[in-house]
């Protein structure tokens, strides 16, 4: 199994970069696999010759080929004009449409304030929406005040056990049972009817009824 990370950070050291590189590291601790990570300012000039030329170099097809066979996809951005990167939506467009159909992409991004947290929802979310992937429940922003703080490794942890628990191999009869992914803790279970439900390890999921919750928090 290979998890390719694709971090679009333009320094060196880059705080996006770090971002993707703690992702990995989460969603590796719930599951064992290959990563491979694309700096995509090494392929600037890569990415700029292929929509001139329409041809890709031979690094730049590389890592397209990359992205498009991973069984799980972290990408990480910074923030540019509340937006993400040009460069990221680049590289992006020029992915198949339909090689990424199904493929699990934990979303990721950076900014210098807070203000710009809803990035991975009003930008990250739809573009990978359009390529069909299975953009991931949780999806984590950093600020440049989180860092060091105790959300952002939480939002962390639980985003890297999202991944693992989607590309993890399913169960086969008769050849053993996947990896051990702890993602309880991670992901509040829901039953059909959208409640939430409650994890109790001997009889399974007990549904807790919506009423049952609010009656629980009325004042006497």
């Amino acid at each position: 199994m290979r998890i390719v990370v694709v971090s679009a950070g333009l320094s060196s050291p880059s705080s996006t970069r770090l971002l993707a590189d703690r992702l990995a590291a989460a969603t590796l601790d719930h599951v064992a696999a290959e990563t491979e990570v694309i700096e995509l300012r090494e392929l600037a000039t890569e990415i700029a010759q292929h929509f001139v030329t329409g041809f890709p170099p031979a690094r730049l097809a590389a890592a397209l080929d990359a992205v498009a066979a991973a069984d799980g996809l972290i990408v990480v951005t910074p923030v540019f004009a509340g937006s993400y990167s040009g460069l990221f939506k680049s590289f992006f467009d020029l992915i198949d449409k339909d090689s990424l159909t199904g493929t699990p992409v934990l979303l990721g991004a950076t900014g210098g304030t807070g203000r710009h947290s809803l990035v991975t929802e009003h930008a990250l979310r739809p573009l990978f929406t359009y390529l069909r992937a299975l953009a991931l429940p949780t999806a984590v922003y950093a600020a440049s005040e989180d860092w060091g703080e105790e959300g952002l490794a939480q939002r962390i942890a639980r985003a890297g056990a999202e991944l693992a628990r989607f590309t993890a191999p399913a169960t086969v009869p008769g050849q053993g049972a996947a990896p051990d992914v702890d993602t309880a803790a991670a992901i509040a279970p829901r039953s059909q009817t959208g409640a939430i439900t409650s994890v109790d390890p001997a009889d399974g999921f007990v549904t807790v009824p919506f009423e049952q919750r609010l009656a629980a928090l009325r004042v006497p």
